[in-house]
C-alpha cells in the first residue's frame, strides 16, 4: 500500500488519524470504489484489545469497501477486527455483514492485502477499527485502506415544534406507482414523522415513531384509524433510517431499512389522490432527502420555492447532542468508578437499555464489616437490597429507563423514570463507605476486588446519562484510561440488538428475547417447533380417521407448515369416507317476507371458518357439497329467488340442490318428478300450500 498524506495523533490509549487525500469519483464509474484513503503503517504503543483506530473522512461518505495489511517488514499484522461507522465521531454503529455477526477475518502476514466489500455501502464521515486479535508472536499493527465515494444530501432538523408542509398545486395526473421515501434520525422514541392528507380530507396516511418502531396508520374519512403494519426497531437509536412508501395500484409496499412488507390497500387507498405532505410538528430530529414522487422537498424549501412552506424553527443541517453510551456485553463486564467526596452520602443517576429479566446495574460496599448494597433488576423490576423496594416492572421492553438512587446517612431514595411517579423512599441507617470503588453492570475476579460481589449475575445492556454524586461521567476520559477503570465494554455506542424484528416466529406467535436469544410462545397457535413452524394438528378429517380416531370435533391444518390457521370442524367418519362439516351461524329456519318497497330478502350465511380457510378446504377434497333448502308458498314470477356464491365470489346462481351449475334447474327437474311439469322448481309452480 502507498503512503499518502495524513495527519495522525497518537495517545497511550488510542491512534486517530485524519485523512485529507482522496481519489475523485466520476459518475461514469459509480458502481466501482474509486475514492480510497490510504494510511501508512500504524502500531500503538500498547498492544491490547482497547485500542482502535479512528478515520476522519473529511465528510459523509459512502464506504464500499476496506482493506487491511500487516505492518512492513515485521510481525505485527491483525487476525480479526470490528468496524465501526459515525457521523459524528461519537454515537458508533458496528457494521455487520448479513452472513456474520460482525467481525472481519484479518491477515495471516505482513504483506498480503485482505480486501472486504461491505455488502450494502456504509454512509458515515467516521470509520474505527478495533483489533480483536493479532499475530501471537507480534503485535497490533496495520496499513488500512478505506474505498468509498463522496455522498451529497439534503437534511433538514426539527425542533419538535416546527415543520415542512408541501402541497400539490392542480390535479396530479393519475399514476399506478407513487412513492414517498425519507431518511430519518430521531432524538426521541415516539412523534410523528410524516403526515400525507388526501383531497378534500377524505383520507391521510401517517408515519409514526412508537417507542422506536414504525406503525402506519390509515385514516378512512369518517373513520377510526386503521393500523396498517409495524416496522422497524430500536429506530430511536440516533442513526439514520431509511423508510419507504410505494403504492402500486392497490398495494403498498412498506420499507424500513433492509426490510419490505407488502400491505393489501383499502379501496378508498387505491389512488393516493394526495394533496398535502407535511413532515410533523412534534418530531424531534433530522430528516434526510425527503422525495415524493422523485421530488426533494427539502431541496425545494430551501430554494424557497412556493409549494413547500417551513413552520417554526427548520434548520438545514443536522445537529444533534452528543450522548455517549456504553455496552455491555458479557458476564465479564463491568465499570469502576470512585464516588464523590460528599461524606455519608451517595447519588447515582443513569439511563439503561436491556432485554434481559435480571442483571446487576451498581454496587458498592458499605463502610467496613458492615456489608455492602446492591441496586439490580430482577424479574424487570428494579430492587434495591437494602430493604427489598420495588418499583416499576418492564424494564426488559428494550426502551430507554431512567434510574435514580440517592442515599444519605439515614435516607433512600429510588425511582424510575420519574414523570410516570415510580419513586419511593425509605428511612434506614447505612454506614456508607466514602473510598471504596462503585461498580456497575458487573464485578471483576474476586481476587482483585474482594469488596465486590454480585449474586445477581452481570447486567447485559447499555447505560447512559451515568452520574454519580451529581456529577456527570465522562465516559470517553473512561474509554481512554483518565477516570476509572472497566473492562469488556463498548464505550461510545448501544450494541443492543432486536433478535425479534423481523420475527422468525411464525403464524402470529409471539417472540420474546433476552440479550443473547429469543424464545417463540406457540401457545394457542396451533404449532410448534423453536419458531412455531410444524402444525399440532393433521391436514384432514381423513387422517384423523387413519389414526383411528371416530366422528366428533377436531383442529385441521389444510396446508400443515404453510399460511393458513389451523380451523375447527366436525369429523364425520363414515365407512368409507371421512366428512369434514364446517357450520354456519343461520341453521335455523328464517323466514322470508318481500318488502312493499324492495320485493326480495336477503339472508347471509356466515362460516366459523375464514374464506382462505374455506378455500383450502374445497381445493383438497375429493368432493365438496353445501345444502341450501328453500320452503316456498305462492312464490309468483320466476325466477324466484337465486343465491350468491361460487365458484368465485359474489356470483348469481340459478341453480339448486341436486342440479349442476347453469341448469336453472332443482333436481326435480333433472328427475322430472316436480309437481307441475312445465317447470324446473316446485317453488315456480305457485302453489298455495307449502
Amino acid at each position: 500500500m502507498d503512503e499518502m498524506c495524513f495527519m495522525m495523533e497518537q495517545n497511550p490509549g488510542n491512534t486517530k488519524l485524519s485523512v485529507c487525500c482522496c481519489r475523485r469519483c466520476t459518475q461514469s464509474h459509480t458502481s466501482s470504489p474509486l475514492c480510497l484513503h490510504r494510511g501508512r503503517r500504524l502500531v500503538p504503543l500498547v498492544s491490547d484489545p482497547y485500542q482502535w483506530l479512528d478515520v476522519d473522512l473529511g465528510k459523509r461518505t459512502s464506504v464500499s469497501a476496506v482493506a487491511t495489511q500487516g505492518r512492513y517488514g515485521s510481525s505485527d499484522w491483525l487476525t480479526a477486527y470490528l468496524l465501526m461507522f459515525s457521523d459524528t465521531g461519537h454515537n458508533w454503529r458496528q457494521h455487520r455483514q448479513e452472513d456474520s455477526v460482525g467481525a472481519f477475518p484479518g491477515n495471516t502476514n505482513a504483506d498480503s492485502v485482505v480486501q472486504y466489500k461491505l455488502e450494502q455501502p456504509v454512509i458515515a464521515r467516521f470509520l474505527r477499527l478495533i483489533p480483536l486479535d493479532w499475530n501471537p508472536t507480534g503485535r497490533i499493527g496495520l496499513r488500512l485502506e478505506v474505498y468509498g465515494c463522496p455522498y451529497t444530501s439534503d437534511v433538514a432538523h426539527f425542533d419538535g415544534g416546527s415543520a415542512l408542509v408541501y402541497k400539490l398545486t392542480g390535479r396530479p395526473s393519475s399514476t399506478a406507482t407513487e412513492t414517498v421515501s425519507l431518511k430519518f434520525k430521531s432524538l426521541r422514541n415516539s412523534g410523528t414523522l410524516l403526515h400525507a392528507e388526501g383531497r378534500g380530507g377524505r383520507h391521510s396516511l401517517t408515519l409514526v415513531l412508537e417507542k422506536g418502531r414504525l406503525p402506519f396508520n390509515h385514516l378512512p374519512s369518517a373513520f377510526s384509524p386503521v393500523r396498517l403494519h409495524p416496522m422497524g426497531s430500536l429506530l430511536d437509536d440516533q442513526h439514520w433510517h431509511y423508510v419507504k412508501l410505494e403504492r402500486v395500484e392497490g398495494h403498498l409496499n412498506l420499507t424500513a431499512d433492509h426490510t419490505t412488507h407488502p400491505v393489501h390497500l383499502p379501496a378508498e387507498l387505491s389512488h393516493w389522490d394526495i394533496d398535502q405532505v407535511t413532515s410533523h410538528r412534534n418530531l424531534s430530529g433530522c430528516l434526510e432527502n425527503l422525495l415524493y414522487n422523485n421530488l426533494n422537498l427539502i431541496e425545494l424549501a430551501k430554494k424557497n420555492n412556493p409549494q413547500v412552506s417551513t413552520l417554526g424553527n427548520v434548520t438545514f443541517s443536522c445537529s444533534e447532542p452528543v450522548s455517549v453510551a456504553v455496552t455491555f456485553g458479557d458476564s465479564l463486564s463491568f465499570l469502576s468508578l470512585q464516588p464523590g467526596a460528599g461524606a455519608g452520602t451517595l447519588a447515582v443517576e443513569m439511563q439503561i437499555r436491556t432485554w434481559n429479566r435480571a442483571g446487576l446495574l451498581a454496587t458498592s460496599a458499605l463502610s467496613v464489616g458492615q456489608g455492602a448494597l446492591w441496586l439490580y433488576v430482577s424479574e424487570a423490576r428494579l430492587k434495591l437490597l437494602v430493604r427489598r423496594q420495588q418499583r416499576r416492572s418492564g424494564l426488559n421492553d428494550g426502551q430507554w429507563h431512567s434510574v435514580k438512587l440517592s442515599l444519605t446517612q439515614d435516607t433512600v431514595s429510588i425511582s424510575v423514570d420519574v414523570d410516570e411517579g415510580a419513586t419511593a423512599n425509605i428511612n434506614v441507617p447505612l454506614p456508607l463507605s466514602t473510598d471504596t470503588p462503585l461498580y456497575f453492570g458487573g464485578c471483576p475476579p474476586e481476587d482483585s476486588a474482594p469488596e465486590c460481589s454480585n449474586p445477581f449475575g452481570a447486567f447485559q445492556g447499555c447505560m447512559r446519562l451515568l452520574s454519580v454524586d451529581s456529577q456527570p461521567v465522562d465516559l470517553i476520559k473512561v474509554q481512554q484510561r483518565l477516570l476509572g477503570n472497566y473492562s469488556h465494554l463498548k464505550i461510545d455506542m448501544c450494541g443492543i440488538i432486536d433478535r425479534c424484528s423481523p420475527s422468525l416466529c411464525e403464524h402470529g406467535a409471539l417472540c420474546t428475547q433476552s440479550w443473547n436469544s429469543f424464545h417463540c410462545n406457540c401457545s394457542n397457535s396451533g404449532y410448534t417447533g423453536a419458531t412455531c413452524h410444524t402444525s399440532a394438528y393433521e391436514q384432514s378429517c381423513e387422517a384423523y380417521k387413519h389414526r383411528g380416531n371416530t366422528s366428533g370435533h377436531y383442529y385441521v391444518d389444510v396446508d400443515g407448515s404453510g399460511p393458513i390457521r389451523p380451523q375447527p370442524v366436525y369429523c364425520n367418519m363414515t365407512e368409507d369416507r371421512a366428512w369434514m362439516v364446517i357450520q354456519h351461524n343461520n341453521t335455523e329456519l328464517t323466514r322470508v317476507s318481500p318488502s312493499p318497497d324492495e320485493p326480495q330478502h336477503a339472508a347471509f350465511f356466515h362460516y366459523a371458518s375464514e374464506e382462505e380457510q374455506l378455500m383450502g378446504v374445497i381445493n383438497q377434497s375429493e368432493h365438496c357439497q353445501q345444502e341450501l333448502a328453500y320452503y316456498c308458498r305462492r312464490s309468483h314470477g320466476s325466477p324466484f329467488s337465486w343465491w350468491l356464491g361460487g365458484p368465485g365470489t359474489g356470483q348469481e346462481q340459478l341453480f339448486w340442490g341436486g342440479a349442476v351449475p347453469g341448469s336453472r334447474q332443482c333436481s326435480c327437474g333433472l328427475q322430472h318428478n316436480c309437481l307441475d311439469p312445465s317447470h324446473y322448481c316446485n317453488c315456480d309452480a305457485d302453489r298455495d300450500h307449502w
